[in-house]
Protein backbone atom coordinates (compact mmCIF):
# COMPACT_ATOMS: atom_id res chain seq x y z
CA UNK A 1 0.00 0.00 0.00
CA UNK A 2 1.30 3.43 -0.94
CA UNK A 3 1.30 6.31 1.57
CA UNK A 4 1.86 9.98 0.94
CA UNK A 5 5.16 11.49 2.00
CA UNK A 6 5.22 15.08 3.22
CA UNK A 7 8.10 17.31 4.19
CA UNK A 8 7.43 19.73 7.01
CA UNK A 9 10.28 22.01 8.09
CA UNK A 10 12.70 19.72 6.28
CA UNK A 11 11.55 16.54 8.03
CA UNK A 12 9.79 13.69 6.17
CA UNK A 13 6.36 12.56 7.44
CA UNK A 14 4.19 9.73 6.18
CA UNK A 15 0.42 10.11 5.96
CA UNK A 16 -1.26 6.94 7.13
CA UNK A 17 -5.03 6.42 7.16
CA UNK A 18 -6.40 6.61 10.70
CA UNK A 19 -7.62 3.00 10.75
CA UNK A 20 -4.16 1.78 9.69
CA UNK A 21 -2.52 3.93 12.38
CA UNK A 22 -4.80 2.36 14.98
CA UNK A 23 -3.86 -1.11 13.80
CA UNK A 24 -0.18 -0.22 14.17
CA UNK A 25 -0.48 1.42 17.61
CA UNK A 26 -3.41 -0.25 19.36
CA UNK A 27 -4.60 -3.18 17.33
CA UNK A 28 -8.15 -3.47 15.98
CA UNK A 29 -10.65 -1.15 17.63
CA UNK A 30 -8.03 0.80 19.57
CA UNK A 31 -8.01 -1.81 22.32
CA UNK A 32 -7.05 -0.55 25.76
CA UNK A 33 -7.57 -2.41 29.04
CA UNK A 34 -9.15 -5.26 27.03
CA UNK A 35 -12.07 -2.93 26.37
CA UNK A 36 -12.15 -1.81 22.73
CA UNK A 37 -13.59 1.56 21.79
CA UNK A 38 -15.59 1.81 18.58
CA UNK A 39 -14.05 3.68 15.67
CA UNK A 40 -16.65 6.46 15.87
CA UNK A 41 -15.61 7.17 19.47
CA UNK A 42 -11.92 7.12 18.55
CA UNK A 43 -12.70 9.45 15.63
CA UNK A 44 -14.59 11.86 17.93
CA UNK A 45 -11.64 11.86 20.33
CA UNK A 46 -9.15 12.46 17.52
CA UNK A 47 -11.30 15.26 16.07
CA UNK A 48 -11.67 16.81 19.53
CA UNK A 49 -15.43 16.99 18.86
CA UNK A 50 -15.99 17.60 22.58
CA UNK A 51 -14.09 17.12 25.84
CA UNK A 52 -12.77 13.53 25.96
CA UNK A 53 -14.43 12.89 29.33
CA UNK A 54 -17.81 13.93 27.97
CA UNK A 55 -17.40 11.81 24.82
CA UNK A 56 -16.39 8.73 26.80
CA UNK A 57 -18.92 9.28 29.59
CA UNK A 58 -21.77 9.47 27.10
CA UNK A 59 -20.40 6.43 25.25
CA UNK A 60 -20.51 4.48 28.51
CA UNK A 61 -24.08 5.71 29.11
CA UNK A 62 -23.17 7.45 32.35
CA UNK A 63 -24.48 10.68 33.82
CA UNK A 64 -22.08 13.16 35.37
CA UNK A 65 -23.37 12.11 38.79
CA UNK A 66 -22.69 8.43 38.09
CA UNK A 67 -19.19 9.10 36.79
CA UNK A 68 -18.38 11.45 39.65
CA UNK A 69 -19.52 8.83 42.18
CA UNK A 70 -17.56 6.06 40.44
CA UNK A 71 -14.42 8.24 40.36
CA UNK A 72 -14.82 9.54 43.92
CA UNK A 73 -15.30 13.15 42.80
CA UNK A 74 -17.96 15.78 43.28
CA UNK A 75 -20.27 16.34 40.32
CA UNK A 76 -19.49 20.10 40.23
CA UNK A 77 -15.74 19.36 40.02
CA UNK A 78 -16.31 16.86 37.19
CA UNK A 79 -18.44 19.46 35.40
CA UNK A 80 -15.64 22.02 35.67
CA UNK A 81 -13.19 19.54 34.14
CA UNK A 82 -15.60 18.55 31.34
CA UNK A 83 -16.19 22.20 30.46
CA UNK A 84 -12.45 22.87 30.38
CA UNK A 85 -12.51 25.32 33.27
CA UNK A 86 -10.24 23.06 35.33
CA UNK A 87 -7.65 20.56 34.21
CA UNK A 88 -7.77 17.95 36.95
CA UNK A 89 -4.71 16.34 38.49
CA UNK A 90 -3.15 13.15 37.19
CA UNK A 91 -4.70 11.34 40.18
CA UNK A 92 -8.14 12.72 39.26
CA UNK A 93 -7.75 11.82 35.59
CA UNK A 94 -6.63 8.30 36.54
CA UNK A 95 -9.73 7.91 38.74
CA UNK A 96 -11.94 9.07 35.86
CA UNK A 97 -10.17 6.76 33.40
CA UNK A 98 -10.60 3.81 35.77
CA UNK A 99 -14.29 4.64 36.25
CA UNK A 100 -14.72 4.74 32.46
CA UNK A 101 -12.65 1.54 31.96
CA UNK A 102 -10.34 3.27 29.52
CA UNK A 103 -6.64 4.01 29.29
CA UNK A 104 -5.76 7.41 30.75
CA UNK A 105 -4.04 8.41 27.49
CA UNK A 106 -7.49 8.92 25.95
CA UNK A 107 -8.10 11.69 28.49
CA UNK A 108 -4.64 13.26 28.34
CA UNK A 109 -4.27 13.61 24.59
CA UNK A 110 -4.21 17.20 23.39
Amino acid sequence: MKHDLLHIQGKPYVLVPLHEYRMITDGPGGTVNDNPLPDEILDALAAKADHPIRILRKHRGMTQEQLADAAGLSRPYLTEIEKGRKEGSIKTMRAIADALSIDIRHLMAG
